[in-house]
């Protein structure tokens, strides 16, 4: 056997089907029910925020761009515990034995998974400090309550007392009273006290007593505390902590400890026994306030017995669940900090360009019908001036006869929802198909699920059993020649804001075909009736995408095996590589000589470089200063050549168990749109790392971002419009 050293430091062995040389014709597709080929979905995962936390650490980044970094780091974690190991200890609890592709039992991978997040802790502590060491040099400090004069300190007690004091109850924790709640992600102090005699204790005032105390950050509360007009802050639990007596008086404090719970995200109930699927989600939101805690976090030299008794209270094993830091808890509240009005501290400010293609003074569906199709790039390229204003004037135009779309996430911004209440009071049809299991987006979607209801907007919740991650809209207008269709296919949610972060793709266009098959969809999605629909330019999860991909994977086996010559290549730019299926396919296709570039940004479940079998196959991850979300699949095709773009990852939730889309590009223009920024990203650049066999990466050295380019490259062409509309203006005045 071959082996090779992970980079979580386990060290994997290429089983003697897989290993170097004994390839050959008789050994059939056996090899690829090796567990050795396949890298654990949660390590590589934890992989990629350990790339997020590079850009933490990496002194090219501006102060405030990496306390950013650290805060996102830390964010990703939390949420990885609510559903990814909160998914696992259900599965060990219930007895799951069932092995991984890789080969591996829940016990076992939540073991991996915990070696591996303690020391990404710790090195976001180390990181932590050394931020704080140029933010202060920068004129922006987190201090400790001790480091305050006693002027500030009688500041920052009567801003307490009065904005903060009065929204405090504090809890007993003894035989007379059950164990508080403790809520999710929440921060709290542990409180010992020692009763005096004034306040009731026996003879000595010796007897103790616990009391646990939340920070209520959150609802116009913020985690740090501005001292005046300042850039200096402090921790509100600081602050709390130093003024116990206010909620407390006449006692002695012995102890004050932090402690913060994560609780499990994973409370889906089955659809198929519900009648009211909107009563099931808020039910779900109510069962995941009070699911089952997965993680204890705690400070550096808390007390072991009161470490135990809280765990033993929580359900969590002591010695395995309890993660203690030596620094800060709840290390995503530094996102507060990011916002400061630092710019010299903060990247150079992105204003997205207008798209070339979408003059303001005319009428945008006039423009789609002349150009076909418009592909959109963002945040490179405007979202509200072209997404929102493509339902914007659907809203308003008296031709527009109906208007129908997918919602999965959105934002506390209201232009999308007011768009659509307009359209409706303009006397259209509206229909939107809002998903209420968009996971942590949940009570946002019923709230504005309720909202379109109430204005008599026809309101669906997709298909029972499927989530509907699918993002398009269509709308029917009466143009000079009779009804048409126009429509936008995304990558990215509905979202006004992150559409500003994010990296997604878009396709504006009017394609007939292309509406038709909407059409059908989406009279799938507002029915859930489930006849033979035939999609004709599509490809839909969970209908015909997935055995689509698969079928143009080996397409390109054939190709390559029957013209050895010919170049055959497949391309895919991804979240996330996932579904053994696929990842078995592109096995085949190097094996076959197929040339496979892979940009995935998180997890990836194959193995490139492994000589027989991947040696064909180049894994590269994007990590950067906006969030890589877009998706591009790309086939070689003997030169007849295809590029798609949609919704969906290679990943076995998205192809089986979402209704997602995927739509091909075919005008040779925005073709070359998409070879760009492919390219880019495949060229070494500052934002690129390679997936190693073993599971580890390494980061180029090249200077340059490929993001960075791409900006560069819509604001030069924003620049060359500009000149050329002055050129032309001054012919025609000198005419």
């Amino acid at each position: 056997m071959s082996t090779a050293e992970s980079a979580s430091g386990e060290v994997v062995a290429i089983g003697s089907a897989a290993a170097a040389g004994s390839l050959d014709g008789s050994a059939g597709e056996d090899y690829l029910q090796a567990p050795e080929l396949y890298l654990n979905r949660e390590l590589t995962w934890l992989a990629f925020n350990r790339r997020v936390l590079a850009e933490a650490e990496d002194e090219r980044n501006p102060l405030l761009e990496r306390l950013k970094f650290l805060a996102i780091c830390a964010s990703n974690l939390d949420e990885f515990f609510m559903k990814r190991i909160g998914g696992l200890k259900q599965q060990a609890a219930s007895g799951v034995r069932d092995l991984t592709p890789d080969g591996h039992n829940p016990q076992w991978q939540i073991e991996r998974c915990y070696a591996i997040v303690r020391e990404q802790e710790a090195l976001q502590q180390q990181v932590l400090l050394r931020l704080l060491e140029g933010l202060k040099r920068a004129g922006i400090e987190l201090l400790r309550y001790a480091d305050l004069t006693p002027a500030e300190r009688q500041g920052l007690r009567q801003f307490y007392f009065a904005n903060v004091f009065p929204l405090i109850t504090p809890l007993a924790i003894d035989p007379a009273h059950p164990f508080p709640f403790v809520s999710n992600l929440s921060l709290n102090l542990l409180v010992s006290l020692r009763r005096t005699a004034r306040a009731g204790a026996d003879g000595n005032g010796s007897d103790l007593s616990l009391y646990r105390v939340k920070i209520p950050v959150g609802s116009g509360i913020c985690r740090f505390v501005r001292i005046g007009e300042s850039a200096r802050f402090v921790a509100l639990d600081e602050v709390m902590a130093n003024n116990l007596d206010l909620l407390f008086p006449d006692a002695e404090v012995a102890v004050c400890e932090r402690f913060r719970v994560t609780r499990n995200a994973n409370t889906e109930r089955d659809e198929e026994e519900a009648d009211d699927l909107l009563a099931l989600i808020e039910n779900e939101l109510r069962d995941r306030r009070v699911a089952p805690i997965v993680r204890l976090e705690v400070r550096e030299g808390f007390d072991p017995t009161r470490r135990g008794m809280l765990a033993a209270e929580l359900g969590l094993d002591e010695h395995s669940d309890v993660f203690e830091t030596a620094g800060m808890l709840a290390m995503r509240d530094l996102m507060e900090l990011v916002t400061l009005d630092f710019p010299e501290l903060r990247d150079p400010p992105h204003h997205p360009v207008d798209h070339p293609r979408l003059p303001s003074k005319r009428n945008i569906f006039h423009i789609i019908r002349d150009a076909g199709s418009i592909l959109l790039l963002h945040p490179y390229e405007s979202f509200s001036t072209s997404v929102e204003r493509f339902l914007r004037e659907a809203s308003t135009d008296p031709k527009v006869r109906a208007i129908k779309m997918t919602l999965y996430r959105t934002s506390h911004d209201q232009s999308l929802l007011e768009y659509l209440l307009d359209a409706a009071r303009n006397g259209k049809q509206v229909a939107v198909v809002v998903e209420l299991k968009a996971r942590f987006d949940e009570e946002a979607n019923i709230r504005f699920a309720n909202r379109l209801e109430e204005s008599g907007i026809h309101v669906t919740y997709g298909v029972v059993g499927l989530k509907t991650h699918c993002k398009v809209i269509l709308v029917v207008r009466q143009d000079y020649n009779g009804l048409r269709r126009y429509a936008h296919i995304g990558t990215g949610n509905y979202h006004p804001g992150t559409a500003r972060l994010y990296a997604d793709f878009g396709l504006l266009t009017s394609d007939d075909v292309i509406g038709s098959d909407l059409t059908e969809l989406l009279n799938y999605l507002t029915t859930g009736y489930r006849p033979e629909r035939a999609y004709h330019r599509l490809l839909v999860a969970p209908v015909t995408l997935k055995r689509g991909l698969i079928e143009r994977i080996e397409r390109e086996i054939e190709l390559k095996r029957n013209h050895p010559a010919v170049e055959a290549r497949i391309q895919f730019k991804l979240n996330a590589l996932e579904d053994i299926d696929v990842t078995r396919a592109l096995y085949r296709a190097s094996r076959a000589g197929v040339q496979v570039d892979l940009i995935v940004r998180d997890t990836c479940r194959l193995r490139p470089g492994l000589t027989g079998i991947s040696e064909h196959v180049r894994v590269v991850s994007i990590v950067g200063r906006f969030l890589e979300h877009g998706r591009i699949y790309y086939f070689r095709n003997g030169g007849a050549e295809e590029y798609l773009i949609g919704s969906a990852d290679a990943m076995t939730r998205n192809l089986e168990s979402r209704v997602e889309v995927v739509v091909p590009v075919e005008d040779p223009k925005l073709r070359r749109e998409l070879r760009t920024v492919i390219d880019s990203q495949l060229e070494p650049n500052r934002c690129q790392w390679t997936l190693l066999s073993d599971g580890s990466y390494t980061r180029s050295v090249a200077p340059t971002s490929c993001q960075q380019q791409l900006i560069e490259a819509a604001e030069n062409a924003r620049l060359q419009r500009q000149r050329k509309r002055r050129g032309f203006a001054r012919r025609n005045m000198k005419a």
